[in-house]
């Protein structure tokens, strides 16, 4: 998608360095210059003058980068103490050229750290920057680079870490038995890292920052990219105008099934943030316990009543309508069921498959085949893990979402703090609004109600969960800002969705 951010493995930023380096062109040590400066940028931003800073460096260009921020700071009147762990005989030349440079100040005060003797004492109160290894690691970090990590993290300072805490892989699993820094910021260079958007590696990152040091991207890479970061400017684009002479048949009829005696809430919850999609017309399928209830809350839906306290279908006709979204407060009763493996039969579209619907599947998993190709499946990781099978960490889980996504012809939505949304061509985009807020029951319920009628209203399948990620996510922010994380409730959301859609249509990125 355009104007969404590309997320690179190891090899390919190695490259991505290279061909700016050639094509720029500017030099090695210009561009850690650069990136430098970003830092330093931001760190003036977040601390005032009289901080102090001691930076810790290893021998390679993220040491170089630690050196060159050391330098800057000092330049801004800053105290800085800079600490270089020789744990080898080799360095780079740039990290030299930079070390030559801080050498050169008179009021540089570098230390080496040739043992473990030799590591300072720290304290919660400090502030570091950590530039000790960077995205090239391979393999742990032992000896005497891990006792420093070791300490560091045993000091309980404030960590700022350089482009990505010392120890932790980018493109794999890092065992948490692992020395590996415990940051509360990282600043990162151009792209986000993959293992930034996973919750197992939240202990380490932080608050993850992306500074642009304006690195060129060779096409072929960029083309070839099949992880992306998603942006404003390109979901915005996904947009579809509404015309003048539009009427309500324009943007669909969705029909929604869900509910249950106890889960009625659901129900209201799908139905509302269905409408508030900016679908055309609603029909909700509940069992008759429902009746009221939806009709009192939620005037604006047309019901069909199918069972008594769960659903029940004998029959139903779904060629009138444009979009099918089934699971939110179902239960798991064998006639629901029954009603489900129905649906998946019958469907000649797409179906947006969430909750009880999906939990059904995973009871009876010969019923994937039924599933139309390129539906929308909304699970969460335990329901997830249902549907497929246990994992070890999230690096693996999200191959096996790839795999399940190719081997089924489906679209999968994997929530979470980064909901990660696949298609069976092998992409996965990964998204960047939503809060903590979120984590309440009802919230998927909500998403589940917004992906419905966004393809009721014609948007793919792919658009519709990529646009109602997004709007979801944005409109839980907003909440935020009124409601704070704590307090919120998806109800609170559902309110804020017509926001959601304002704030994506401003000119601002």
């Amino acid at each position: 998608m355009y104007n969404s951010i590309p997320i690179f493995s190891t090899q390919e930023i190695k490259i991505i360095d290279a061909y700016t380096i050639l094509n720029e062109p500017i030099t090695s040590i210009d561009l850690m210059e650069r990136a430098a400066t970003k830092c330093t940028e931001w760190i003036l931003k977040h601390y005032p003058s009289k901080q102090s800073f001691k930076v810790f460096c290893g021998l390679g260009n993220n040491g170089g980068d630690g050196l060159a921020i050391a330098r800057h700071l000092i330049h801004k009147g800053f105290t800085v103490d800079v600490y270089i762990i020789n744990y080898s005989k080799q360095s780079s030349q740039d990290f030299l050229n930079n070390k030559n440079q801080l050498e050169a100040l008179q009021n540089k005060c570098i230390h080496e750290i040739n043992s473990q003797d030799n590591i300072p004492t720290l304290h919660s109160t400090d502030v570091i920057l950590d530039a000790i290894v960077g995205i090239g690691l391979t393999k742990p970090l032992v000896d005497l680079p891990a006792a420093v990590v070791n300490a560091i993290n045993l000091s309980r300072a404030k960590v700022i870490s350089i482009d990505v805490p010392s120890g932790l892989f980018i493109d794999k699993h890092s065992n948490p038995t692992q020395s590996i820094i415990n940051a509360n910021d990282t600043l990162t260079f151009q792209f986000p890292k993959l293992s930034f958007l996973f919750p197992e590696n939240e202990k380490y990152i932080g608050n993850g920052h992306v500074l642009d040091i304006e690195l060129i991207i060779p096409n072929e890479l960029l083309n070839a990219c099949d992880k992306l970061y998603l942006t404003k400017n390109a979901v915005k684009k996904l947009l579809k105008p509404r015309k003048k002479f539009s009427h309500k048949g324009t943007f669909g009829h969705s029909l929604l099934i869900a509910g249950s005696y106890g889960k009625i809430g659901a129900a209201i919850l799908s139905s509302k943030s269905l409408l508030r999609s900016g679908a055309g017309l609603l029909t909700v399928c509940i069992p008759k316990c429902g009746y009221e209830i939806i009709q009192t809350a939620v005037p604006e839906a047309m019901i069909t009543i199918n069972g008594i306290d769960f659903l029940k279908l004998n029959e139903l006709d779904l060629q009138p309508y444009s979009a099918i979204g089934i699971g939110p407060g179902l239960g798991l009763e064998i006639d629901t069921q029954n009603a489900i493996q129905f649906i998946l039969k019958n469907s000649t579209k797409p179906l947006v498959i969430d909750a009880d619907a999906l939990n059904a599947i995973s009871l009876n998993k010969d019923w994937l085949t039924l599933i139309p190709e390129n539906s929308i499946l909304t699970p969460h990781p335990k329901e997830f893990e249902r549907l497929t099978k246990p994992v070890s960490n999230d690096f693996e889980r999200h191959q096996l979402q790839l795999e399940f996504s190719k081997k089924n012809k489906l679209i999968i939505i994997l929530k979470g703090a980064h909901t990660c949304i696949t298609e069976p061509n092998g992409k996965s985009y990964f998204n960047n609004t939503g809060n903590s807020g979120l984590a309440k029951g009802g919230s998927g319920d909500v998403l589940t109600g917004i992906i419905t009628g966004l393809l009721g209203q014609g948007y793919t399948p792919l658009e519709s969960g990529i646009l109602g990620v997004f709007i979801h996510g944005l409109a839980g922010d907003i909440t935020k800002q009124e409601k704070g994380e704590i307090a919120m409730i998806p109800s609170d959301v559902i309110e804020n969705i017509p926001n959601a859609f304002i704030q994506l249509l401003e000119n601002v990125t």
